[in-house]
């Protein structure tokens, strides 16, 4: 059996993309270490806020990805992506305490951080949908997923790492923000290729697998997250626990391995004990075309399992002629993206609130924790609906999922830090799942063909988004600071802004609706 084509090396191409995207959200973590960069660098919130800006910039370019992932190998594309994350945080943490170093430096590594994440996104996508066709949006949704778990992996790495020994809590992310996804990358790159494998393993049980140990570790980073409140900093031995749940789903490929070898050597055995028996051979050879025709019958009952549909193949600018293109992308950008600004701005809702550093710390956990999970949830309905020869509609999904999230807004301007808690557990979550949702809802109205282009043009919406909805904020922030101060405190500081993110969501549920109708598609 050629490598090439083991169902072994196919899913541990799933768990190279899992661990990429575990690590590749480097970004999320700069809510715990803007308010220090703040005072570090004399940096007003309109300057924080477009260093927020700065590194969903890098999208802008993300599609420069998309073309260079068809022209060369997927690997590569991976290691360039962590490449430019080594340059972009690794010089911050060099010379950010240099008195030349200025805000603009800053900004522009914070961009090419920003952008190599697109690169180890796009090859993470590519990889999913070309190895698992007939379960593209399950295997997508599997690894996006992880992508929540980020600022939670790093707040644990810091913690666990430095221990409170430095004060300079910006150089700490900075340093992991920069090494961690190169050595990661380093690891996972020989497995990034695309392995087309056509053995009779049914993909279904071992998705569940996947699904059980992917709850366990969400369940895991949850409850750290609230046992992290009382306790304030996460121990080692938590950090040893998460590091061994992340490495947990090797136990897949290990053992569909194991079964490889089994195989291999029952049916050697076999073919020797046929060519002792005279004429046999004969017979050898129609068992062998058997069980080709088998395996390919299975495939094929995998791909009518899988309920993808063919979609309309629309490329690059083309898409822009569509409305529907409008829809999804306002929609879009009204809604996650808005959650993506909040998000951003946690560490200073949270100083506003009253929040110390470590329960800055935990908020952020917190919502990368239920962001793990809102990325996740979705695909198990689909891996339910799929028994069914029935897969919900993107646009229905995500319709679905704004109008609580519209309400999320609307109860933070209650001062209550239960509150602050369950609405940024609530927008982190749906977040989550919208951005994941929007990969296979890309695929879905625009085809697979150019896939690797039109998302990356669907994401432009982001830094659009973070640079209009985050200076409104900022700008309302800064006129309740006082005394010519950079910080503003009290509830006052974002009410105005929550009410309009409300509004504005809500404006993203009835965009995304229309989208539906004009679909006409539930099931």
């Amino acid at each position: 059996m050629s490598s090439s084509s083991s169902p072994s090396l196919q899913w541990l191409t799933l768990i190279a993309t899992i661990w990429l995207q575990t690590f590749n959200g480097a970004n999320t973590d700069f809510p715990v270490y803007s308010s220090e960069l703040k005072e570090l660098k004399r940096v007003s919130q309109v300057g924080i806020n477009f260093l927020a800006f700065a590194s969903d910039a890098g999208k802008l370019f993300g599609w420069v990805s998309g073309v260079a992932a068809i022209y060369l190998p997927l690997w590569l594309i991976v290691v360039v992506g962590a490449a430019l994350g080594l340059v972009g945080y690794g010089l911050q943490f060099l010379f950010l305490e240099h008195p030349n170093f200025s805000y603009s430096h800053i900004f522009l590594l914070t961009a090419l951080a920003g952008n190599g994440i697109c690169w180890i996104n796009t090859a993470c996508y590519l990889i999913c949908i070309r190895n698992f066709s007939s379960h593209s949006r399950i295997a997508v949704g599997l690894s996006t997923s992880y992508v929540g778990l980020s600022a939670k992996v790093y707040t644990v790495l810091a913690s666990a790492v430095f221990n409170g020994k430095s004060r300079h809590t910006a150089k700490q992310y900075l340093l992991l923000n920069a090494v961690v996804p190169v050595l990661v990358a380093a690891v996972v790159a020989p497995f990034i290729r695309v392995v087309l494998s056509q053995n009779a393993i049914r993909s279904s049980l071992v998705f569940v697998v996947m699904f059980v140990i992917t709850f366990t570790t969400g369940i895991s980073a949850v409850v750290g997250s609230i046992s992290s409140t009382s306790q304030g900093v996460l121990t080692r031995e938590y950090a040893l626990s998460l590091g061994v749940l992340l490495a947990s789903p090797l136990v897949v490929p290990v053992t569909i391995k194991l079964r490889e070898v089994m195989d291999e050597v029952w049916w050697n055995k076999k073919e020797n004990r046929v060519h002792v028996l005279a004429g046999d051979d004969v017979e050898a050879g129609e068992g062998g075309r058997e069980v080709v025709v088998e395996e390919l019958q299975v495939v094929k009952e995998q791909m009518m399992e899988g309920g993808e549909e063919e979609s309309e193949e629309v490329g690059g600018l083309l898409i822009l002629r569509k409305v529907d293109f409008w829809l999804y992308f306002f929609s879009y950008l009204f809604s996650a993206t808005l959650g993506l600004v909040f998000l951003n701005n946690l560490g200073q809702i949270a100083e506003s609130r009253g929040l110390r550093p470590e329960e800055t710390s935990t908020l952020v956990s917190l919502s990368s924790s239920f962001g793990f999970f809102g990325r996740l949830l979705p695909f198990l309905f689909d891996y339910y609906s799929s028994k069914r020869n029935c897969m919900i509609s993107r646009p229905a999904s995500m319709a679905a999922l704004m109008a609580p999230m519209a309400a999320a807004f609307f109860m933070l301007v209650n001062p209550s830090r239960l509150c602050l808690y369950m609405s940024t557990a609530v927008i982190g979550a749906f977040t989550g799942a919208i951005t994941s949702i929007a990969v296979s809802a890309t695929t879905e109205l625009f085809g697979t063909k150019h896939f690797s282009v039109n998302h990356n043009i669907v994401v432009t919406n982001i830094p659009a988004g973070s640079f209009v909805f985050g200076y409104l904020a900022a700008v309302l922030y800064q006129r309740g600071a006082t005394g010519g101060s950079n910080s503003c405190r009290g509830t006052a500081c974002y009410d105005t802004t929550f009410v309009l993110w409300g509004a504005t969501c809500s404006v993203a549920s009835i965009l995304c609706t229309a989208l539906y109708i004009r679909r006409r598609r539930f099931c």
